[in-house]
């Protein structure tokens, strides 16, 4: 199994579950429980979540599907810049707390920059880790100004938890390469794109008619998670909404693309030539 390590030594598979707009949907809640835990069973130890996802309700599933594999999973969430003040910190994530039935985070994420000094913000960060409610913490949604400030604060920071696909590879230009540098793991979200169309492209089912995993012949979301995966520093977290795609996911890591299929990728999916404006949803 692939896998990235953290600054602090703490080395996590390089696939991880990714659990926005999971919980939303009470028909789809067993499924949604039972595809977090197939992933855990089979190695996928990081589980990202966040307050703002369902107002909670996210978390609070999170937490059902975990509720006796805690110490199998590096939990990952996330506080709003609203929260994000020295004191509004300690309360989201108390409350985090208590949505995911657990007693500690592994890491936690600043969701993207807001009006509270950043320093103030990493303070509070700070406090909650060496309280031990924390096992560290990272920011979400930085360019590399905001890096650079995050970096000129503390070298605490583990993770930047940015929007990179092939479909937005505007991070490839300075980004990916100062996080690296940096020692800053680079957290991957929609990895697959958005909406299914990326999936639809024939240069990825091209791709994946010259690729086998154990369960068969590649397919295209395969190829695009392979891609993501295919630098070391890189970590992917793809939606775990459905226990079908779970052990697909998995079988990415199997993939090893060869220089030909990244020159093909490369044509239908142009690197950047100059810096462009960090892209979030």
């Amino acid at each position: 199994m692939k896998t990235v390590t953290l600054r602090n030594g703490v080395t996590v598979p390089a696939l991880g579950m990714g659990t926005w707009n999971i919980g939303d949907s009470g028909s789809r809640r067993a499924g949604e429980i039972e595809s977090l835990r197939k992933g855990i069973e089979n190695g996928l130890r990081v589980i990202d979540t966040a307050e703002m996802y369902g107002n909670g309700r996210s978390e609070r599933l999170v937490g059902e599907a975990i509720s006796d594999l805690r110490d199998e999973v590096y939990l990952v969430s996330k506080v709003v810049p609203s929260n994000a003040s020295y004191m509004g910190v300690q309360k989201a994530c108390h409350r985090s707390l208590e949505n995911l039935g657990t007693d500690r985070l592994d890491l936690y994420l600043l969701h993207w920059r807001g009006g509270v000094p950043l320093e103030e913000t990493i303070r509070g960060l700070d406090a909650l880790q060496d309280d031990g409610l924390i096992g560290g913490w990272g920011v979400s949604n930085f360019d590399v100004d905001d890096m650079e400030e995050a970096e000129s604060i503390s070298d605490r920071c583990l993770v930047n938890q940015i929007l990179y696909s092939l479909e937005y590879r505007g991070t490839e230009f300075d980004l990916l390469d100062h996080d690296a540098d940096s020692g800053t793991v680079t957290m991957a979200y929609s990895p697959l794109g958005q909406g299914g169309d990326l999936l639809q492209h024939p240069v990825l089912h091209e791709i994946a008619s010259r690729h086998e995993t154990s369960l068969g012949a590649a397919d295209a979301a395969q190829i695009a998670l392979a891609w993501v995966m295919r630098r070391s520093n890189v970590l992917a977290i793809p939606k775990a909404g459905s226990p079908e795609h779970m052990p697909r996911n998995i079988a990415s890591m199997e993939i090893s693309l060869t220089d030909a299929d990244l020159k093909a990728l490369d044509r239908a999916f142009p690197a950047p030539k100059r810096k462009t404006s960090l892209a979030m949803i």
